[in-house]
């Protein structure tokens, strides 16, 4: 059986992953300025995060 590895990836995917990362964080402080919600994935369903994000998003309060 093998065995998973992260290899280093090569400097032109590199800076596509940084290139996406930075887009991300941008697009995610702008939405949060704005004061909009955002949704993102927990591994099993998406969920929102915000004030005016749909009830049917919001995590489940324990």
């Amino acid at each position: 059986m093998s065995e998973l590895t992260n290899p280093t990836p090569n400097p032109d995917t590199q800076a596509m992953l940084d290139c996406l990362r930075q887009a991300v964080s941008k697009t995610l402080e702008r939405k949060r300025r704005l004061g909009q919600y955002v949704v993102q994935w927990d591994g099993k369903a998406p969920f929102a995060i915000g004030d005016d994000a749909p009830d049917t998003l919001k995590p489940k309060q324990e």
